[in-house]
């Protein structure tokens, strides 16, 4: 038996109003394909190719506050695969393009990357296999 892919990925933020257009714009304009009150939470959720990356608020009596951390137990970060390591430096130039801070590529053995975080400090990546 095969394992199945990743089918969706949720984040918990602190604010949809700030994190919803920031995922957005990074996304490229997309519209989420679901927003909904959930009761406990809303979630809005964005549709990249066939995995869901589903934006998490919680209301105020059951958020924890604090910023994301990958030092501590849970999620580390998301990656977004690309082709190479020339589309690495393009999708650099577009977060510089937005607005949004980023780290250098940095290359390895297993492949190379350049890491960059949301407002809730949730480290993203755009990450490619080597060549």
């Amino acid at each position: 038996m095969e394992f199945p892919t990743v089918g969706h990925v949720v984040l918990t933020v602190s604010d949809l109003k700030v994190s919803v257009p920031w995922y957005q714009r990074l996304f490229g304009g997309i519209d989420p394909v679901i927003d909904e009150d959930t009761g406990m939470f809303r979630h809005t959720v964005f549709k990249l190719g066939d995995v869901l990356i589903s934006l998490h608020g919680f209301k105020p009596e059951h958020a924890q506050p604090g910023p994301a951390s990958e030092f501590r137990p849970g999620l580390d970060h998301v990656s977004f695969q690309v082709a190479n390591r020339e589309e690495l430096e393009t999708w650099g130039e577009h977060l510089d393009s937005l607005g949004i801070d980023h780290g250098k590529i940095i290359d390895a053995s297993y492949g190379s990357g350049m890491a960059f975080r949301d407002p809730d400090n949730i480290q993203l990546e755009f990450f490619c296999f080597p060549s």
